[in-house]
Protein backbone atom coordinates (compact mmCIF):
# COMPACT_ATOMS: atom_id res chain seq x y z
CA UNK A 1 0.00 0.00 0.00
CA UNK A 2 1.43 3.46 -0.86
CA UNK A 3 0.48 6.83 -0.05
CA UNK A 4 0.28 10.15 -1.83
CA UNK A 5 3.13 12.16 -0.09
CA UNK A 6 4.28 9.51 2.29
CA UNK A 7 7.87 7.20 1.10
CA UNK A 8 8.84 6.19 4.73
CA UNK A 9 8.04 4.95 7.99
CA UNK A 10 10.22 4.84 10.56
CA UNK A 11 8.90 2.60 13.89
CA UNK A 12 10.90 2.42 17.65
CA UNK A 13 11.85 -1.10 18.31
CA UNK A 14 11.16 -1.02 22.31
CA UNK A 15 7.74 -1.62 23.40
CA UNK A 16 6.48 -0.21 20.14
CA UNK A 17 7.36 -3.12 17.64
CA UNK A 18 8.38 -5.86 20.22
CA UNK A 19 7.01 -5.99 23.86
CA UNK A 20 10.85 -5.38 25.92
CA UNK A 21 9.28 -4.83 29.32
CA UNK A 22 6.84 -7.01 28.92
CA UNK A 23 10.02 -9.51 28.42
CA UNK A 24 12.25 -8.46 31.00
CA UNK A 25 9.05 -9.02 33.42
CA UNK A 26 9.00 -12.72 32.26
CA UNK A 27 12.90 -13.10 32.66
CA UNK A 28 12.22 -12.45 36.33
CA UNK A 29 8.81 -13.71 36.79
CA UNK A 30 9.55 -17.00 35.29
CA UNK A 31 11.66 -17.49 38.41
CA UNK A 32 8.70 -16.73 40.78
CA UNK A 33 6.54 -19.76 40.16
CA UNK A 34 6.71 -22.43 41.97
CA UNK A 35 8.39 -26.24 40.99
CA UNK A 36 10.43 -27.31 38.16
CA UNK A 37 9.85 -23.70 36.73
CA UNK A 38 12.44 -22.19 38.69
CA UNK A 39 14.24 -19.90 36.90
CA UNK A 40 17.87 -19.75 36.54
CA UNK A 41 18.07 -16.21 38.33
CA UNK A 42 16.33 -17.35 41.61
CA UNK A 43 18.35 -20.54 41.49
CA UNK A 44 21.68 -18.50 41.73
CA UNK A 45 20.09 -16.13 44.53
CA UNK A 46 18.85 -18.73 46.50
CA UNK A 47 21.60 -21.49 45.60
CA UNK A 48 24.94 -19.06 46.42
CA UNK A 49 23.76 -16.54 48.19
CA UNK A 50 21.21 -18.39 50.22
CA UNK A 51 18.03 -16.02 49.70
CA UNK A 52 14.66 -17.03 50.70
CA UNK A 53 12.09 -16.55 48.01
CA UNK A 54 10.84 -13.50 49.52
CA UNK A 55 14.72 -12.31 49.08
CA UNK A 56 15.39 -13.18 45.80
CA UNK A 57 11.70 -11.14 44.72
CA UNK A 58 12.64 -7.93 46.36
CA UNK A 59 16.17 -8.09 44.68
CA UNK A 60 14.44 -8.69 41.62
CA UNK A 61 11.95 -6.04 42.21
CA UNK A 62 14.75 -3.08 42.73
CA UNK A 63 16.65 -4.38 39.72
CA UNK A 64 13.64 -4.02 37.79
CA UNK A 65 13.28 -0.24 39.07
CA UNK A 66 16.67 0.58 38.44
CA UNK A 67 16.10 0.03 35.03
CA UNK A 68 13.17 2.15 34.69
CA UNK A 69 15.14 5.02 36.44
CA UNK A 70 18.29 4.19 34.23
CA UNK A 71 20.68 6.51 32.95
CA UNK A 72 23.44 5.22 30.64
CA UNK A 73 26.35 7.53 29.27
CA UNK A 74 29.12 5.06 27.24
CA UNK A 75 31.60 7.66 27.77
CA UNK A 76 32.22 6.80 31.33
CA UNK A 77 30.43 3.00 31.67
CA UNK A 78 29.88 -0.18 29.44
CA UNK A 79 26.25 -0.71 29.69
CA UNK A 80 27.32 -4.38 30.90
CA UNK A 81 28.84 -2.92 33.92
CA UNK A 82 25.96 -0.85 34.83
CA UNK A 83 23.61 -3.45 34.56
CA UNK A 84 25.86 -5.50 36.86
CA UNK A 85 25.93 -2.89 39.34
CA UNK A 86 22.25 -2.58 39.37
CA UNK A 87 22.12 -6.27 40.81
CA UNK A 88 25.13 -5.57 43.12
CA UNK A 89 23.30 -2.46 44.40
CA UNK A 90 19.84 -4.36 44.52
CA UNK A 91 21.91 -7.91 46.34
CA UNK A 92 23.40 -5.72 48.93
CA UNK A 93 20.40 -3.48 49.76
CA UNK A 94 18.23 -6.54 50.26
CA UNK A 95 20.68 -8.50 52.20
CA UNK A 96 23.63 -6.73 53.05
CA UNK A 97 26.80 -7.91 53.94
CA UNK A 98 30.11 -7.75 51.02
CA UNK A 99 29.45 -6.54 47.54
CA UNK A 100 29.60 -9.98 45.34
CA UNK A 101 30.24 -8.44 42.24
CA UNK A 102 30.88 -12.13 40.67
CA UNK A 103 27.38 -13.06 41.49
CA UNK A 104 25.59 -10.16 40.35
CA UNK A 105 27.54 -10.31 37.09
CA UNK A 106 25.34 -14.19 36.77
CA UNK A 107 22.90 -12.87 37.85
CA UNK A 108 22.72 -10.12 34.84
CA UNK A 109 24.01 -12.60 32.04
CA UNK A 110 20.84 -14.82 33.20
CA UNK A 111 18.34 -12.27 33.14
CA UNK A 112 19.57 -10.84 29.98
CA UNK A 113 19.54 -14.29 27.90
CA UNK A 114 16.70 -15.30 29.22
CA UNK A 115 14.95 -11.74 28.31
CA UNK A 116 16.35 -12.26 24.64
CA UNK A 117 14.68 -15.80 24.73
CA UNK A 118 11.18 -13.87 25.16
CA UNK A 119 12.18 -11.13 22.57
CA UNK A 120 9.94 -11.79 19.81
CA UNK A 121 8.83 -9.72 16.54
CA UNK A 122 4.78 -11.29 16.86
CA UNK A 123 2.97 -12.94 13.77
CA UNK A 124 0.44 -10.46 13.07
CA UNK A 125 3.08 -7.36 13.37
CA UNK A 126 5.84 -9.31 10.39
CA UNK A 127 2.36 -9.71 8.40
CA UNK A 128 1.47 -6.00 8.64
CA UNK A 129 5.35 -5.08 8.07
CA UNK A 130 5.65 -6.68 5.27
CA UNK A 131 2.21 -5.52 3.05
CA UNK A 132 3.72 -2.15 4.44
CA UNK A 133 6.99 -2.32 2.90
CA UNK A 134 5.15 -3.27 -0.84
CA UNK A 135 4.19 0.81 -0.79
CA UNK A 136 6.61 2.05 1.43
CA UNK A 137 10.13 2.21 2.66
CA UNK A 138 10.83 1.07 6.39
CA UNK A 139 13.14 1.66 8.79
CA UNK A 140 13.65 1.25 12.37
CA UNK A 141 15.59 4.09 14.79
CA UNK A 142 15.94 2.61 18.20
CA UNK A 143 17.99 4.80 20.83
CA UNK A 144 20.11 3.01 23.75
CA UNK A 145 23.00 1.36 23.63
CA UNK A 146 25.13 -0.24 20.42
CA UNK A 147 25.58 -3.61 21.60
CA UNK A 148 22.12 -3.74 23.64
CA UNK A 149 20.33 -2.95 20.44
CA UNK A 150 22.13 -4.80 18.14
CA UNK A 151 21.56 -7.99 20.46
CA UNK A 152 17.90 -7.11 20.68
CA UNK A 153 17.61 -6.62 17.01
CA UNK A 154 19.24 -10.15 16.49
CA UNK A 155 17.12 -11.69 18.78
CA UNK A 156 13.70 -10.87 17.16
CA UNK A 157 14.85 -11.19 14.11
CA UNK A 158 13.45 -8.47 12.19
CA UNK A 159 16.41 -7.48 10.07
CA UNK A 160 14.99 -8.55 6.98
CA UNK A 161 11.53 -6.58 7.51
CA UNK A 162 13.60 -3.26 6.99
CA UNK A 163 15.19 -1.29 4.64
CA UNK A 164 17.81 0.42 6.79
CA UNK A 165 18.27 0.19 10.81
CA UNK A 166 19.22 3.22 13.04
CA UNK A 167 20.76 2.73 16.24
CA UNK A 168 20.83 6.13 18.49
CA UNK A 169 24.16 4.44 20.57
CA UNK A 170 25.98 4.44 17.32
CA UNK A 171 25.23 8.23 16.06
CA UNK A 172 26.72 11.34 17.56
CA UNK A 173 22.95 12.06 18.69
CA UNK A 174 19.69 10.25 19.71
CA UNK A 175 15.91 10.78 19.18
CA UNK A 176 14.55 12.96 19.97
CA UNK A 177 17.26 15.76 18.04
CA UNK A 178 16.13 16.30 14.57
CA UNK A 179 20.24 15.15 13.64
CA UNK A 180 19.33 10.87 13.46
CA UNK A 181 16.21 11.65 11.77
CA UNK A 182 17.79 13.49 9.12
CA UNK A 183 20.12 11.23 9.27
CA UNK A 184 17.81 8.03 8.09
CA UNK A 185 15.87 10.13 5.65
CA UNK A 186 19.66 10.42 3.65
CA UNK A 187 19.86 6.85 4.52
CA UNK A 188 16.68 6.86 2.35
CA UNK A 189 17.26 9.30 0.11
CA UNK A 190 13.94 10.51 1.50
CA UNK A 191 13.17 14.29 2.96
CA UNK A 192 11.61 14.71 6.55
CA UNK A 193 8.16 15.65 5.18
CA UNK A 194 7.54 12.56 3.23
CA UNK A 195 8.45 10.49 6.52
CA UNK A 196 6.49 9.16 9.67
CA UNK A 197 7.54 8.31 12.77
CA UNK A 198 5.67 5.69 14.85
CA UNK A 199 6.66 4.99 18.64
CA UNK A 200 5.30 4.79 22.40
CA UNK A 201 7.74 7.39 23.68
CA UNK A 202 5.99 11.10 23.79
CA UNK A 203 9.46 12.58 24.51
CA UNK A 204 11.71 10.86 21.76
CA UNK A 205 9.88 9.76 19.23
CA UNK A 206 6.96 12.16 18.57
CA UNK A 207 9.23 15.30 20.14
CA UNK A 208 11.79 14.11 17.59
CA UNK A 209 9.73 13.15 14.85
CA UNK A 210 8.03 16.97 15.18
CA UNK A 211 11.59 18.53 15.72
CA UNK A 212 12.75 17.11 12.67
CA UNK A 213 9.27 18.13 10.17
CA UNK A 214 8.35 14.98 9.25
CA UNK A 215 4.85 14.97 7.96
CA UNK A 216 3.30 12.69 10.88
CA UNK A 217 3.68 11.19 14.46
CA UNK A 218 1.53 8.82 15.56
CA UNK A 219 1.71 7.35 19.10
CA UNK A 220 1.30 4.28 20.30
CA UNK A 221 -0.48 4.72 23.39
CA UNK A 222 -1.55 1.15 24.53
CA UNK A 223 -3.19 2.03 27.88
CA UNK A 224 -5.57 4.77 25.78
CA UNK A 225 -4.87 6.71 28.47
CA UNK A 226 -4.20 10.66 28.58
CA UNK A 227 -0.97 11.99 29.33
CA UNK A 228 -0.85 14.73 32.04
CA UNK A 229 1.18 16.80 29.85
CA UNK A 230 -0.49 18.11 26.62
CA UNK A 231 3.01 18.57 24.84
CA UNK A 232 4.08 17.16 22.58
CA UNK A 233 0.93 16.65 20.60
CA UNK A 234 1.16 13.49 18.22
CA UNK A 235 -0.69 13.90 15.07
CA UNK A 236 -2.39 10.27 15.48
CA UNK A 237 -2.60 7.98 18.20
CA UNK A 238 -3.39 4.47 18.09
CA UNK A 239 -3.53 1.46 20.83
CA UNK A 240 -1.67 -1.66 18.71
CA UNK A 241 0.61 -1.23 16.06
CA UNK A 242 -1.53 -2.91 13.85
CA UNK A 243 -3.79 -0.16 13.67
CA UNK A 244 -1.02 1.68 11.61
CA UNK A 245 -2.47 0.80 8.14
CA UNK A 246 -5.69 2.42 8.72
CA UNK A 247 -3.99 5.64 9.95
CA UNK A 248 -2.25 5.61 6.72
CA UNK A 249 -5.42 5.13 4.92
CA UNK A 250 -6.88 7.87 6.76
CA UNK A 251 -3.74 9.68 5.57
CA UNK A 252 -4.23 9.06 1.89
CA UNK A 253 -8.08 10.25 2.25
CA UNK A 254 -7.18 13.52 3.50
CA UNK A 255 -4.69 14.00 1.08
CA UNK A 256 -7.00 13.01 -1.81
CA UNK A 257 -9.44 15.17 -0.30
CA UNK A 258 -7.42 18.40 -0.40
CA UNK A 259 -5.89 17.15 -4.12
CA UNK A 260 -9.89 17.49 -4.83
CA UNK A 261 -10.31 20.72 -3.02
CA UNK A 262 -6.84 22.16 -4.93
CA UNK A 263 -8.50 21.09 -8.54
CA UNK A 264 -11.56 22.94 -7.60
CA UNK A 265 -10.49 25.73 -6.59
CA UNK A 266 -7.75 26.21 -9.43
CA UNK A 267 -10.74 24.79 -12.09
CA UNK A 268 -12.83 27.90 -10.60
CA UNK A 269 -10.20 30.74 -11.29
Amino acid sequence: MGVHGVKAVFFDLDNTLVDTAAAGRRAIEEGLLPGPCLSKVINALQSKHHCGEGEARVICDKVQAKLLKECHDPAKMCITDLRISHWEEAIQETIGGEANRNLAAECYFLWKTTRLQHLTLAEDTRGMLTELRKGVRLLLLTNGDRQTQREKIEACACQPYFDAIVVGGEQKEEKPAPSIFHYCCDLLGVQPAECVMVGDSLDTDIQGGLNAGLKATVWLNKAMTAPLDTSPVPHYIISSVLDLPAVLQKMEHKINAKLGTDHVASSNE
